[in-house]
């Protein structure tokens, strides 16, 4: 299984969620965890998912999800499991 973590952050509003799971959906990207909160009117997602039967190579899905963020006014950033956790083990 290949896994990837993606972090979505932004001021909340109406479909951050949605939209974001449309989009992996529709590249057969599933989701294995996911967790949210808003915070003084901030939204804040974390979520797992597994890539393996994903249509698009990562690269391909890191970039569109960034794009996707930019259109709905959030920060969104897709890495491999193994290089977040090698980041954050310092």
């Amino acid at each position: 299984m290949k896994k990837c973590i993606i972090t979505v952050v932004g001021k909340d509003k109406v479909g951050i969620i949605a939209k974001v799971c449309v989009y992996l959906a529709e590249t057969n990207i599933n989701i294995l965890d996911i967790s949210q909160t808003i915070v003084d009117g901030y939204f804040n997602m974390m979520a797992i998912v597994d890539v393996t039967n994903s249509t698009k190579e990562i690269a391909s899905v890191a970039q569109e999800l960034e794009g996707l963020g930019f259109s709905i006014g959030v920060n969104i950033h897709c890495q491999r499991e193994e290089i977040f956790e090698k980041m954050h083990r310092l």
